[in-house]
């Protein structure tokens, strides 16, 4: 709320008109004509005061401290203005900050525009004896008190304001960021826009997906990025539509970093996708995270969070090429090219309900071979015959193996 001088303007009428029909009715009209004179002169010395006190002022490029000028000369014509029409509703932050374009709030801070401000209005209130009519010093020192008061609500108001654009605009583009690697779009226009927002390029890169908490996303949003803060982590995050994505830069392992950002996301799944060297490459991860998400119902004792190569042979089975590929080159090949002992071992060590000796007996060997062998098994592809889940997924990787080598007809 503006509050007047302490000494009000008379109300207008016939008897009494406005100061703008009749200057001579301002009740303070010699100390107005006295400001409105050195108003030049007090912008000069303010300029001068901040080049000699603010270290960062001195260490700007010349076009910024013109808009800086510019500025305070502006903040000493308004409160002018706001003298001579104490009671009027002016916009006092169009009025100063208006003069300068809406860049300026990038090239200073906050706490510096409050030091160009207090530097301002303390040249001000120094000149108040020398500007002032005789008698109306405490008149002018309490206007310029009130108007110091409003210019510092005017000056947080432009910033909040230009925070509030600037989130909306980052929020944005952080959207499209997001979106472009979900959906396989990323390009050099997405690492652009992924830099202006502050990612630096991290070594390694994974995605996380999992389902979206109701109510405000911008709320989830931040809890993600106060979770990564504290992991250490980059991301680019945004809800899409019932999914919570997070591209997660800075961690060698994706199962970690999902834990560490597990909290924001809503009951359900959350699926990590494997890590990927940069931004570009991280549509790798998401489609994978993503074909993970879509085949989790098919394991629903999956841990929380889960990697997406976990989930491979449900993904698979669910028609994601990708995962038929990596069981095939993965296991299969590798199996075969150790060696058809291997292959044949493998088969029928689980067609026997994974026993050691009816497997033996099947193919003929001692159990210490077959045992060597699953051994092998384990070397060869980093999954565990004698462990249910591997052995399932081993299993599925056999099948296409041998479709994909079946000739035309056997082939998926």
């Amino acid at each position: 709320m503006r509050q007047a001088c302490t000494v009000p303007e008379p109300a207008e009428s016939p008897s009494n008109p406005s100061p703008d029909d009749h200057p001579t009715a301002h009740p303070h009209l010699a100390t107005l004509r006295r400001l409105q004179q050195s108003s030049g002169k007090l912008a000069a010395a303010a300029i001068a005061r901040m080049d000699e006190q603010l270290s960062w002022y001195r260490a700007m490029p010349p076009e910024n401290r013109s808009w800086i000028g510019l500025v305070a000369q502006a903040g000493i014509a308004a409160f002018t203005e706001w003298f001579r029409h104490p009671e009027a509703p002016q916009a006092i932050s169009t009025d100063v900050f208006g003069t300068a374009p809406r860049e300026l709030t990038r090239a200073i801070t906050l706490r510096q525009t409050v030091e160009m401000v207090r530097t301002t209005i303390e040249v001000v209130e120094a000149a108040i004896d020398d500007v002032a009519a005789p008698g109306d010093e405490a008149v002018l020192r309490e206007a310029l008190l009130v108007y110091a008061r409003e210019i510092a609500f005017a000056t947080a108001q432009v910033y909040a304001q230009a925070a509030e654009a600037r989130g909306a605009w980052d929020a944005r583009l952080e959207s499209l960021v997001v979106n472009a690697v979900l959906s396989g779009e990323a390009d050099e226009g997405t690492l652009s826009r992924a830099a202006a927002l502050g990612w630096d390029a991290p070594d390694h890169v994974c995605v996380v997906l999992g389902n979206a908490p109701d109510g405000d996303s911008e709320l989830t949003v931040e809890a993600i990025r106060r979770a990564s803060r504290y992991a250490k982590l980059q991301v680019l995050t945004g809800v899409l539509g019932s999914r919570l994505v997070v591209v997660a830069g800075g961690a060698a392992d994706p199962l970690k970093a999902a834990k560490s950002l597990i909290g924001p996301f809503a009951a359900g799944p959350v699926v990590a996708g494997p890590v990927v060297d940069d931004l570009l490459a991280a549509t790798g991860s998401a489609q994978a995270a993503a074909a993970g998400l879509r085949a989790s119902a098919a394991w629903p004792d999956a841990p929380r969070p889960v990697l997406a190569d976990d989930l491979l042979p449900e993904r698979a089975m669910a028609g994601d090429p990708a995962a038929r590929e990596l069981l095939v080159e993965e296991i299969y090949r590798p199996l075969g090219q150790a060696g058809s002992a291997l292959l044949e071992t493998l088969s029928v060590y689980l067609e026997q309900a994974s026993s050691l000796e009816g497997a033996a007996r099947m193919l003929f060997v001692h159990p210490n071979t077959v045992r060597y062998r699953l051994r092998r098994v384990t070397d060869v592809t980093g999954w565990s015959p004698s462990d249910v889940r591997s052995a399932f997924t081993l299993r599925i990787a056999l099948i296409l193996g041998r479709l994909t080598d079946g000739g035309p007809h056997g082939r998926p």
